[in-house]
């Protein structure tokens, strides 16, 4: 990296106006994009965003980067918005993609788009049930058809059935285009469900609680809920020990014991703390921040490499859109400007390749934090006044 891409790439630093101003200009140099000055929704575009509105509350917003990124839909360098109220998360993840820049930066691949919503119909006796999920298979088309009537965005993958007792579950599956698509699969799934309703007679709720809506479960951590996405760093030796702080030895050798004790807590996959990068991009993006709860499970891990190690993230499940809902509001428009997914096909895709670059990026440079216990150091600085 020569020093002219360094100063480029260093975004400046400070509390004052001035240094707020300074990078205010640095990412209108970086990207075109100027997010200086006051931009406020006015309450006639909240309409389907919040009820009984009676202003704003002020998030503080931070830029990180440049990230470099190898994605299928999202290439090149991104300036990351963040909206946290957490010292040392912007300066964290900020430390994480600079480590990842110097070394080639991450690669990320887009696996699967998948969203659902899954009403269970109830049976009074097990002869009904089992007729039922006959019918069901034999006239498959014809409730995706019902169900795609509802939408020109979306279309639906396929029906799954689960069955317990006198109960059947369908999970109607989605691709939701371009929307993050909780609205989407619902109405879907209703008018599917009133079609059923119409040539059976048999009785449902819309939801059963399996697809487990904005709740981590095994259900979303093995079929996901959203983007699954997968995102990996090489780190050379040389870059962990001067901009991490970290020897690549003793993290290796001493990284086995995460996953272990984890176990141990029943936690879901094994993760470092995705809910923190995730609710931080998500409300500067303009996403339904509670879906981090189920979006936060993930699956990170470390290889040795000739002379450096390699770090791979997998979240299955990114509950990520770039139209409707809160993406409508001024700024987080504006930020989704920024990372070039305010349009375009696939634009949602390329969102998620983004996010979770950026959130390996936080996960890498928490665990050198940590193993090189300079966790604390960093909090007593940056996260105290």
């Amino acid at each position: 990296m020569t020093e002219e891409t360094n100063e480029r790439s260093s975004i400046p630093r400070g509390y004052g106006k001035e240094d707020t101003k300074n990078r205010i200009d640095w990412v209108k140099n970086f990207s075109g994009i100027d997010l200086g000055g006051s931009v406020e929704d006015s309450p006639e575009d909240l309409q389907g965003i919040i009820e009984n509105h009676v202003g704003f509350m002020k998030i503080p917003m931070a830029i990180v980067g440049p990230m470099l990124l190898d994605g299928t839909y999202a290439k090149g360098e991104f300036c990351i918005p963040l909206c946290t109220i957490e010292g040392t998360l912007a300066m964290s993840m900020n430390r994480g993609l600079l480590a990842s820049s110097l070394c080639g930066g991450t690669k990320v691949r887009h696996f699967r788009q998948e969203l659902s919503r899954a009403p269970v119909f109830l049976f009074d006796d097990l002869d009904d049930c089992a007729k039922f999920q006959v019918w069901v298979n034999q006239n498959k088309q014809k409730i995706i058809e019902a169900a795609e009537t509802t939408t020109k965005h979306g279309r639906v993958l396929r029906i799954d059935q689960y069955t317990v007792q006198n109960y059947v579950v369908l999970d109607i599956v989605l691709d939701t285009g371009n929307a993050a698509g909780q609205n989407m699969v619902t109405l879907a799934a209703k008018v599917a469900c009133e079609f059923i309703q119409k040539e059976t007679g048999f009785r449902y709720f819309l939801e059963s609680n399996i697809n487990s809506d904005k709740k981590a479960s095994i259900r979303n951590m093995l079929l996901g809920r959203g983007h699954g996405v997968t995102a990996e760093t090489t780190i050379d030796n040389a870059v962990l020990k001067k901009v991490l702080k970290m020897d690549p030895d003793i993290l290796f050798d001493s990284w086995p014991y995460y996953p272990i004790i984890s176990s141990m807590a029943g936690t879901l996959g094994n993760s470092i703390h995705e809910s923190n990068a995730l609710t931080a991009m998500y409300l500067a993006t303009g996403q339904d921040a509670a879906c981090a709860s189920e979006n936060s499970i993930a699956h990170f891990s470390i290889e040795k490499k000739e002379g450096a190690l390699k770090f791979k993230l997998t979240l299955p499940s990114l509950t990520v859109g770039t139209v409707g809902g809160g993406t409508r509001l001024k700024m987080q428009n504006r930020n989704l400007e920024l990372l070039g997914c305010s349009k375009g096909e696939n634009s949602s895709r390329k969102l998620a390749e983004i996010i979770a670059g950026a959130t390996l990026a936080l996960d890498i440079s928490l665990v050198c934090a940590v193993g090189s216990h300079t966790w604390t150091e960093a909090h007593m600085k940056y996260g105290r006044k």
